[in-house]
């Protein structure tokens, strides 16, 4: 059998192409042994829609054209042969190519020597993505205890739920108000809107980076806001989960910066992103500052939940090729949120005097 050609490329460009070998050729292992059988092999080439099927008799003759050693299954050297052998591309390349292809986008300018995408495959339900979901939950149930007791709980946080664990200027010796206020939401409309917006963001960052690391990012995004709306606004009352869901949105943004040459179309992923945290932060502030809008909107807390998730997602989220540019952005990021963090906190515990006395002390 005659030995795959490929066109002169770089050690990288060449580790790169097998890295998506390797992930096309993993996700069809189904039981995970190391080599592709027939059936596997069978299940690989109907993972399309092709117009017209393969007939399992061909399918056998690919798997035992491909199978050099005659051990009566495919490991990944064979795989990528296969792939890549002019032997096997009247029978077989024609589908391969074509779904490498569909799955691993080029880029236009270095489609010759380059394959796109890699971050794209890296999509997975195992282990499954909870982490949104059990908060969702969470949520709903704090709201729906709060609706049931106490029928005001809609215009203003009022319930049990809401007195206990609403973020309260006023009882800020009550710690945790700095990280339960996420659980308290006045109205259905506010919920639904922070449900939907967690939800469609957090899912897809889970099935990539596992939900642990997207649980991480979210609560510093919720108690990055608080601490920064005790600093700036400091007689505002929080309920919420802005803070954490806008960290959400810009860790997207930093997977897309840690992750530029992996992804298919980075550029159009940034601009949106970076599109929709400066319209909205942009209209909250136009809103209050300039139209005297009293929307009761806590835009401190949405600026610096975006800026926790994008310098804590820098550093928690998966890199998948770490770069020495990479690496000083990872230093940069985390001395800065550590830096920020430390402000704020020290600022709460040691400048009483700046913050709102409770009320029976006034």
């Amino acid at each position: 059998m005659a030995q795959r050609q490929l066109s002169p490329e770089t050690p990288l460009q060449e580790r790169r192409k097998n890295e998506y070998y390797r992930s096309i050729f993993d996700k069809y292992d189904k039981d995970h042994d190391g080599f592709l059988n027939i059936r596997e092999l069978n299940a690989m080439i109907e993972s399309r829609e092709y117009e017209h099927d393969i007939p399992p008799h061909v399918v056998r003759k690919i798997h035992e054209m491909a199978d050099q050693n005659h051990d009566e299954r495919i490991d990944f050297t064979e795989f990528v042969d296969m792939v890549n052998n002019p032997d096997l591309q009247h029978v077989f390349g024609h589908y391969v190519t074509r779904y490498i292809q569909m799955v691993v986008p080029r880029r236009p300018d270095t489609a010759t020597t380059e394959i796109d995408g890699l971050y794209e495959d890296q999509y997975s339900c195992y282990p499954p993505a909870v982490g949104m979901i059990i908060i969702s939950l969470i949520e709903i149930i704090f709201f729906c205890v709060d609706e049931a007791i106490e029928a005001d709980s809609t215009k203003s946080a009022r319930g049990p739920i809401g007195s206990i664990f609403i973020y309260d200027p006023y009882k800020r010796i009550e710690i945790w108000r700095f990280i339960t206020y996420m659980f308290v939401h006045v109205g259905a409309f506010h919920l639904f809107v922070n449900l939907l917006v967690q939800i469609l963001l957090g899912i897809p960052l889970e099935m990539v980076h596992r939900w642990w690391r997207v649980l991480i990012i979210y609560f510093c995004g919720v108690l990055a806001g608080s601490l920064a709306t005790s600093i700036a606004d400091p007689n505002v009352k929080l309920a919420g989960a802005s803070g954490g869901v806008y960290s959400l949105i810009t860790a997207h943004i930093a997977t897309i910066i840690m992750n530029w040459k992996e992804m298919s179309f980075p550029l159009v992923q940034l601009f949106l992103f970076l599109l929709v945290t400066a319209s909205d932060i942009g209209t909250a502030i136009y809103n209050r500052y300039v139209l005297d809008v009293n929307e009761h909107i806590g835009y401190v807390a949405h600026f610096a939940g975006a800026v926790a998730g994008l310098l804590v997602g820098l550093n928690v989220l998966r890199n998948l090729e770490i770069t020495t540019t990479e690496r000083v952005v990872w230093w940069i990021s985390m001395i800065t949120y550590i830096v920020l963090m430390l402000i704020a906190i020290v600022w709460n515990l040691a400048w009483s005097d700046y913050f709102p006395k409770p009320k029976n002390q006034v």
